[in-house]
């Protein structure tokens, strides 16, 4: 407990040199706190976004099915297996067929992608319940972006050429019956949305579908003959990826904050010991031990971490609060990046984030502490009151 009010007594005593390694030392803490939640907060919202839009639970492909070649779209799609057929009668899961095809917006020409999906529908946040009414025109869903990069607008016509389960290539009019607003550009982009049954009866392909969607929360993992499931944790592999590459690469940042601040505080502690000659020399005299000296210069520069985690707290707290209360919005050309995460990105941030700083920080900083302070064990005491230092 001496050694405490000792080392307590001996900072404050620093006056303003302390005071200024606790400030740098503090918007280490709070830079650290940020950039981390903000990478947090991003993370969570791509992955909401993309479990209401896209995955839900789960989904199961058809074993020919790859996202990431479009040239395997003509023989991925097949009969949907009794047990996964209980589920979407169950109202637990739903079937989604999907087609490459052409489209003419306004005379030019465009790849697109054909999807049917049940109009009603409510495992995917997809507003397909507009396709329930289309008359005798084929109705259409499509998304903001695809809206931006064609030209057309809700009560359009587009003409769409599609090739069906035969090879038969045939055309029609499709109505568009509204444009929804996603942050999810991976259900928007270069997409059509069509009832399913209507595009079974267009492609002749009866009772088939390329992927089936789990409802949230499902735990449904049955074997399903050529037919494969796909879990969260797969479907979510390159968001968290993604993810895991920014915070390796803001840990750069981080490094250097704290090569800063630790700079500051190890030339401190260098020039403490050497004004300090005298204090040590008598308080070796007095009978306090090398090791007990060494602990103490020590602890004093740990202590430097401790104040600064109050002073980041000062105003370190209101500010990442009106941070995550507000978010931090985003230009409007970030929705071309093909990022699920909307106008604004609101930071994440928990208490193991901040508790796993504040150690980072006071063990950095305890070691920085104990470098120079290792000098003392050379000390001889009658060196030391004559202010000279081996």
């Amino acid at each position: 407990m001496l050694i405490i009010k000792l080392a307590l007594k001996n900072i404050l005593g620093a006056g303003l040199r302390t005071w200024l390694n606790v400030i740098a030392l503090s918007f280490s803490f709070v830079a650290i706190i940020y950039m981390q939640g903000l990478y947090n907060g991003m993370s969570d919202q791509m992955e909401k976004i993309a479990i209401e839009a896209e995955y839900a639970g789960g989904q199961y492909w058809h074993s020919s099915y790859d996202p990431f070649d479009p040239l395997t779209l003509d023989d991925a799609h097949g009969k949907i297996p009794d047990n996964l057929h209980t589920l979407i009668d169950r109202g637990e899961a739903i079937p989604i067929l999907i087609r490459a095809a052409s489209i003419y917006p306004n005379g030019r020409f465009q790849n697109a992608l054909l999807k049917g999906i049940p109009p009603d529908q409510k495992i995917l946040s997809i507003p397909s319940g507009v396709l329930e009414n289309g008359g005798t025109s084929i109705p259409a869903l499509i998304g903001g972006r695809m809206a931006r990069s064609t030209g057309l607008k809700k009560g359009d016509y587009l003409t769409v050429r599609w090739r069906d389960t035969n090879g038969t290539f045939d055309a029609d009019e499709f109505f568009i019956s509204n444009i929804m607003k996603t942050d999810d550009s991976a259900i928007d982009n270069g997409q059509l949305w069509i009832p399913l049954e209507k595009m079974r009866e267009m492609m002749d392909m009866k009772g088939e579908a390329t992927i089936v969607v789990l409802k949230s929360g499902s735990r449904f993992a049955e074997n399903a003959g050529g037919w494969n499931h796909k879990n969260l944790e797969f479907l979510m592999k390159d968001i968290r990826a993604l993810f895991l590459t920014k915070s390796i690469g803001g840990s750069i940042f981080y490094i250097i904050l704290l090569l800063l601040a630790m700079l500051a505080l190890f030339d401190t502690q260098i020039l403490s010991i050497f004004r300090r000659r005298k204090e040590m020399g008598t308080l070796m005299a007095l009978g306090m031990t090398r090791g007990t000296l060494i602990q103490l210069f020590t602890l004093e520069g740990a202590i430097h971490s401790v104040l600064a985690a109050v002073a980041a707290a000062i105003y370190g707290i209101p500010l990442l609060t009106y941070s995550a209360r507000t978010g931090f919005g985003l230009p409007e050309s970030t929705d071309d990046f093909g990022l699920a995460i909307g106008n604004r990105i609101f930071p994440s941030f928990t208490g193991a984030l901040v508790a796993g700083s504040i150690l980072l920080v006071l063990t950095v900083t305890t070691i920085v502490s104990y470098l120079p302070a290792r000098k003392i064990a050379k000390l001889e005491p009658t060196d030391a009151l004559r202010g000279k230092m081996t």
